[in-house]
């Protein structure tokens, strides 16, 4: 099997460093605005925050334990980042349907709106940036994008010895 040194050498360096360096751009760029959108709502919500809303909008109510293994990162994490959710009325504790006592979180309809409000805004925000750009662009960008973010979570969860997503 080759060693990472034996992947790079077979490939264009200056490229590899190329890509590199625009990895860095982009991830100081998206912690300098911090990708959150235009107007009033920008940066109005944490990463972490959307990314929470945004799984258990996509994959409804769940565990502390589900969502920290869905989001690839420690239940103490997840609970950590939840509190404030759930003080601030953006997430909801309920009983689990199955087992009453267990407690599932779900989106409230106070954070569906919330969310609602800043997908629109984030929505403007890559409409801006890729102004320009054809929707084939866009598509293989996202596409590649997701490929690269695959590939990163791939990494991580073999390093630690189990599965990560975003």
């Amino acid at each position: 099997m080759p060693t990472s040194q034996d992947m790079t050498t077979e490939l264009d360096p200056g490229l590899l460093d190329a890509l590199q360096h625009q990895v860095a751009v982009f991830a100081r760029r998206a912690e300098q605005t911090r990708l959150g959108g235009t107007g009033q709502l920008r940066n109005s919500m944490d990463r972490a925050a959307y990314l929470l809303l945004n799984r258990l909008d996509q994959e409804g109510p769940m565990g502390v334990k589900a969502l920290a293994a869905g989001m690839g990162i420690d239940s103490s994490t997840v609970t950590r980042q939840v509190a404030p959710l759930v003080d601030s009325g953006l997430v909801s504790r309920a009983s689990h349907p199955e087992d009453g006592r267990a407690v599932v979180l779900q989106l409230s309809p106070r954070g569906l709106d919330r969310l609602e409000e800043v997908r629109s805004s984030r929505r403007t925000l890559m409409a801006e940036v890729t102004d320009g750009w054809t929707e084939d662009e866009r598509a293989s960008f996202c596409s590649l994008l997701t490929r690269f973010n695959a590939a990163l979570s791939a990494r991580q969860g073999a390093a630690a010895g189990s599965p990560q997503s975003g």
